[in-house]
């Protein structure tokens, strides 16, 4: 069904921008870049910790890429009950943000580790956006598909 695509479609772009900005411009504080939190900048005092925290986002940026690959596979070649349980995968594991990182990235927050202040509040909302778009797409898959 055409909904599934289009919601892995425009994940897959979201996430394109954000391995971008990972790779050409970390600092940004664009696309989920590293320049939020103040720390990446004090990193750069050490290079021992600057070389840790540039491998650390590269590696991030990479695994990212590896999920975007993977997804277009399934866009392109996926039948319409792969598309669904990697839609339903994509609900579950964006949902693991709120077990680590959100309580870290708010506390950080609440500590003035982050610009701008309210930045965790920001981020908790889109990634709540991103599985309540999903979660829709999966409802209106199962409203509108019929198995044969």
């Amino acid at each position: 069904m055409l909904v599934l695509s289009i919601v892995l479609i425009a994940f897959l772009f979201v996430e394109l921008t954000n391995v971008l900005m990972l790779y050409l411009s970390p600092g940004s504080r664009r696309a989920n870049g590293m320049g939020v939190f103040n720390a990446y900048e004090k990193s750069k005092e050490d290079p021992a910790v600057f070389a840790l925290v540039t491998y650390l986002i590269n590696w991030v940026a990479g695994t990212k890429l590896i999920f975007i690959v993977l997804l277009i596979g399934i866009v392109i070649t996926g039948n319409l009950a792969t598309k669904f349980f990697s839609v339903i995968a994509l609900i579950f594991s964006i949902l693991t943000f709120f077990t680590r990182l959100y309580p870290t990235i708010r506390r950080m927050d609440e500590a003035g580790q982050i610009t701008p202040h309210g930045y965790s509040r920001t981020l908790g909302i889109m990634i709540v956006s991103f599985v309540g778009v999903f979660a829709s797409a999966a409802v209106v898959f199962l409203a509108f598909f019929r198995p044969v």
